[in-house]
Protein backbone atom coordinates (compact mmCIF):
# COMPACT_ATOMS: atom_id res chain seq x y z
CA UNK A 1 0.00 0.00 0.00
CA UNK A 2 1.06 3.75 -0.66
CA UNK A 3 1.25 4.14 3.03
CA UNK A 4 4.00 1.66 3.81
CA UNK A 5 0.85 -0.38 5.43
CA UNK A 6 0.37 -3.85 3.87
CA UNK A 7 -1.04 -6.79 4.20
CA UNK A 8 1.75 -9.60 5.36
CA UNK A 9 3.75 -11.04 2.37
CA UNK A 10 7.41 -11.83 2.90
CA UNK A 11 8.36 -15.10 4.42
CA UNK A 12 10.12 -13.46 7.84
CA UNK A 13 6.88 -11.66 7.98
CA UNK A 14 4.74 -14.91 7.86
CA UNK A 15 6.61 -16.57 10.28
CA UNK A 16 5.93 -13.89 12.69
CA UNK A 17 2.56 -13.92 12.23
CA UNK A 18 2.25 -17.96 12.40
CA UNK A 19 4.53 -17.83 15.57
CA UNK A 20 3.24 -14.99 17.28
CA UNK A 21 -0.38 -14.16 16.18
CA UNK A 22 -2.65 -16.97 16.81
CA UNK A 23 -6.13 -16.37 17.01
CA UNK A 24 -9.28 -19.06 17.34
CA UNK A 25 -10.89 -18.01 14.68
CA UNK A 26 -15.09 -19.06 14.64
CA UNK A 27 -17.21 -19.26 11.96
CA UNK A 28 -18.71 -16.29 12.88
CA UNK A 29 -15.59 -13.85 13.13
CA UNK A 30 -12.90 -12.50 10.58
CA UNK A 31 -9.32 -11.86 11.62
CA UNK A 32 -6.54 -10.41 9.65
CA UNK A 33 -2.69 -9.29 10.28
CA UNK A 34 -1.49 -5.39 9.13
CA UNK A 35 2.35 -4.88 8.74
CA UNK A 36 3.88 -1.11 9.05
CA UNK A 37 6.95 -0.40 8.10
CA UNK A 38 8.74 2.33 10.25
CA UNK A 39 11.98 4.56 10.18
CA UNK A 40 12.01 4.71 13.63
CA UNK A 41 14.13 1.93 15.98
CA UNK A 42 12.37 -0.66 17.67
CA UNK A 43 12.83 0.65 21.13
CA UNK A 44 11.54 4.23 20.50
CA UNK A 45 8.10 2.48 18.68
CA UNK A 46 7.61 0.01 21.74
CA UNK A 47 7.75 2.68 24.02
CA UNK A 48 4.71 3.49 22.88
CA UNK A 49 3.22 0.88 21.51
CA UNK A 50 3.53 -1.22 24.81
CA UNK A 51 1.84 1.81 27.31
CA UNK A 52 -1.40 0.11 27.82
CA UNK A 53 -2.30 3.19 30.04
CA UNK A 54 -1.78 5.42 27.23
CA UNK A 55 -3.14 4.49 23.69
CA UNK A 56 -3.50 8.09 22.95
CA UNK A 57 -0.18 9.01 22.61
CA UNK A 58 -0.90 7.43 19.15
CA UNK A 59 -4.16 6.26 18.25
CA UNK A 60 -6.02 8.99 17.16
CA UNK A 61 -9.42 7.90 17.93
CA UNK A 62 -9.01 7.91 21.70
CA UNK A 63 -9.34 11.29 23.96
CA UNK A 64 -8.88 10.04 27.21
CA UNK A 65 -8.11 6.78 29.13
CA UNK A 66 -8.18 5.66 32.36
CA UNK A 67 -6.73 1.96 34.01
CA UNK A 68 -6.93 0.99 37.35
CA UNK A 69 -3.69 0.90 39.37
CA UNK A 70 -0.79 -0.27 37.34
CA UNK A 71 -0.86 -2.11 33.73
CA UNK A 72 -0.32 -5.24 33.91
CA UNK A 73 -1.18 -8.54 32.70
CA UNK A 74 -5.01 -8.52 33.79
CA UNK A 75 -5.74 -4.65 33.63
CA UNK A 76 -8.58 -3.44 32.60
CA UNK A 77 -8.65 0.03 30.84
CA UNK A 78 -11.57 2.26 30.09
CA UNK A 79 -10.75 4.20 26.41
CA UNK A 80 -13.42 6.95 26.03
CA UNK A 81 -13.24 7.30 21.48
CA UNK A 82 -13.58 10.57 19.81
CA UNK A 83 -16.86 11.47 18.14
CA UNK A 84 -17.06 10.33 14.60
CA UNK A 85 -16.67 6.43 15.10
CA UNK A 86 -19.83 4.53 16.20
CA UNK A 87 -18.81 4.43 19.49
CA UNK A 88 -18.24 6.57 22.90
CA UNK A 89 -16.54 3.80 25.36
CA UNK A 90 -14.45 0.91 25.49
CA UNK A 91 -13.39 -0.89 27.91
CA UNK A 92 -10.71 -3.04 27.50
CA UNK A 93 -7.79 -5.86 29.65
CA UNK A 94 -3.98 -6.54 28.62
CA UNK A 95 -3.80 -10.17 27.74
CA UNK A 96 -0.10 -9.80 27.13
CA UNK A 97 2.46 -7.71 27.59
CA UNK A 98 6.31 -8.98 26.83
CA UNK A 99 9.33 -6.48 26.82
CA UNK A 100 11.60 -9.68 25.55
CA UNK A 101 9.88 -10.17 22.43
CA UNK A 102 8.14 -6.74 21.74
CA UNK A 103 4.67 -8.52 22.34
CA UNK A 104 1.24 -6.35 23.35
CA UNK A 105 -1.90 -8.19 23.25
CA UNK A 106 -5.37 -6.76 24.50
CA UNK A 107 -8.83 -8.15 24.28
CA UNK A 108 -12.44 -5.76 24.44
CA UNK A 109 -14.48 -6.93 27.09
CA UNK A 110 -17.29 -4.23 26.80
CA UNK A 111 -18.38 -1.06 25.21
CA UNK A 112 -20.66 0.66 23.29
CA UNK A 113 -19.68 -0.48 19.97
CA UNK A 114 -20.27 -3.60 17.73
CA UNK A 115 -16.75 -4.98 18.68
CA UNK A 116 -17.46 -8.29 20.12
CA UNK A 117 -14.92 -10.94 21.41
CA UNK A 118 -12.46 -8.94 19.44
CA UNK A 119 -8.61 -9.83 20.54
CA UNK A 120 -5.76 -8.11 19.31
CA UNK A 121 -1.63 -8.74 18.91
CA UNK A 122 0.74 -6.38 18.14
CA UNK A 123 4.21 -7.25 17.40
CA UNK A 124 7.03 -4.85 16.96
CA UNK A 125 10.91 -6.18 14.98
CA UNK A 126 14.07 -4.95 14.39
CA UNK A 127 14.68 -4.33 10.62
CA UNK A 128 16.53 -1.79 8.82
CA UNK A 129 15.20 0.72 6.01
CA UNK A 130 17.49 2.29 3.83
CA UNK A 131 20.30 1.56 6.14
CA UNK A 132 19.18 2.98 9.13
CA UNK A 133 17.69 1.07 12.22
CA UNK A 134 13.98 1.08 11.54
CA UNK A 135 10.86 -1.24 13.16
CA UNK A 136 8.02 -3.84 11.96
CA UNK A 137 4.73 -3.55 13.34
CA UNK A 138 2.50 -6.09 13.14
CA UNK A 139 -1.19 -6.22 14.48
CA UNK A 140 -3.81 -8.47 14.03
CA UNK A 141 -6.82 -9.18 15.10
CA UNK A 142 -10.13 -11.15 15.14
CA UNK A 143 -13.61 -10.08 16.16
CA UNK A 144 -16.95 -11.48 15.57
CA UNK A 145 -19.02 -10.30 12.72
CA UNK A 146 -22.04 -8.44 13.56
CA UNK A 147 -25.69 -9.13 13.00
CA UNK A 148 -26.16 -7.41 9.81
CA UNK A 149 -22.30 -7.45 8.50
CA UNK A 150 -20.57 -9.77 6.13
CA UNK A 151 -16.81 -10.93 7.19
CA UNK A 152 -15.67 -8.47 4.22
CA UNK A 153 -17.32 -5.72 5.88
CA UNK A 154 -16.11 -6.15 9.00
CA UNK A 155 -12.62 -6.85 8.30
CA UNK A 156 -12.39 -3.87 5.81
CA UNK A 157 -13.53 -1.75 8.82
CA UNK A 158 -10.93 -3.21 11.24
CA UNK A 159 -8.45 -3.01 9.04
CA UNK A 160 -9.47 0.93 8.19
CA UNK A 161 -9.13 1.35 12.18
CA UNK A 162 -5.71 -0.39 12.75
CA UNK A 163 -4.26 1.30 9.12
CA UNK A 164 -5.40 4.89 10.95
CA UNK A 165 -3.47 3.88 14.21
CA UNK A 166 -0.25 2.30 12.31
CA UNK A 167 0.13 5.41 10.23
CA UNK A 168 -0.16 7.60 13.28
CA UNK A 169 2.45 5.23 15.16
CA UNK A 170 4.80 5.73 12.34
CA UNK A 171 4.32 9.57 12.03
CA UNK A 172 4.97 9.75 16.22
CA UNK A 173 7.65 7.61 16.29
CA UNK A 174 9.81 9.05 13.20
CA UNK A 175 9.01 12.67 14.48
CA UNK A 176 10.64 11.42 17.69
CA UNK A 177 12.87 9.70 16.37
CA UNK A 178 14.27 13.30 14.50
CA UNK A 179 14.48 14.63 17.77
CA UNK A 180 16.18 11.67 19.47
CA UNK A 181 13.45 11.31 22.29
CA UNK A 182 12.34 8.26 23.65
CA UNK A 183 9.10 7.69 25.97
Amino acid sequence: MEDGTAMYGDLETVEYVRTQHKHHCRENQCTSALVKHIKAPLHLVWSLVRRFDQPQKYKPFVSRCTVIGDPEIGSLREVNVKSGLPATTSTERLELLDDEEHILGIRIIGGDHRLKNYSSIVTVHPEMIEGRAGTMVIESFVVDVPEGNTKDETCFFVEALIRCNLKSLADVSERLASQDIII
